[in-house]
């Protein structure tokens, strides 16, 4: 996966971001609207593909179109810098496939340890009780 060829493949929209900021945050458009269409991709492979809309299925919209914002700078540069690494973040971890987990059984001197100290235990608790005094 070639990150700058999947990176042309982004569009970028400036909106205006919301918040405190006085008179400049009203006229200037700072915040960066980040969309990726993950069916139309060149880039990606089919199975590549499947992996993301199986994976980050929460974080797309109906048509499949990853959708991110970042409005944290007053810089829009800085923004869409930041909006960027997100979504190579977001795919790294999408295409990141899990190991399957292996079976493992405890070890037989485990067991016996184990088994042991519940023993030991069980037989501190029987001599904290009450004598029975029936005869």
């Amino acid at each position: 996966m070639n990150t700058e060829n999947l990176i042309k493949e982004l569009s970028f929209k400036a909106i205006r971001s919301g918040g405190a900021g006085g008179q400049h945050v009203n006229k200037v458009s700072s915040k960066i609207e980040l969309t990726f269409d993950v069916e139309n991709s060149n880039e990606l492979t089919d199975e590549q593909k499947q992996l993301l809309l199986n994976k980050i299925a929460n974080r797309l919209t109906k048509e499949n179109v990853l959708i991110l914002f970042c409005d944290e700078s007053r810089s829009q540069h800085k923004n869409k810098e930041i909006a960027i690494k997100r979504f190579l973040e977001v795919i790294k971890n999408g295409l990141k496939k899990v190991k399957p987990r292996k079976a493992t059984k405890p070890s037989k001197s485990a067991i016996r340890k184990r088994l042991k100290s519940k023993k030991k235990l069980s037989q501190k608790k029987t001599n904290r009780q009450k004598p029975d005094l029936e005869l």
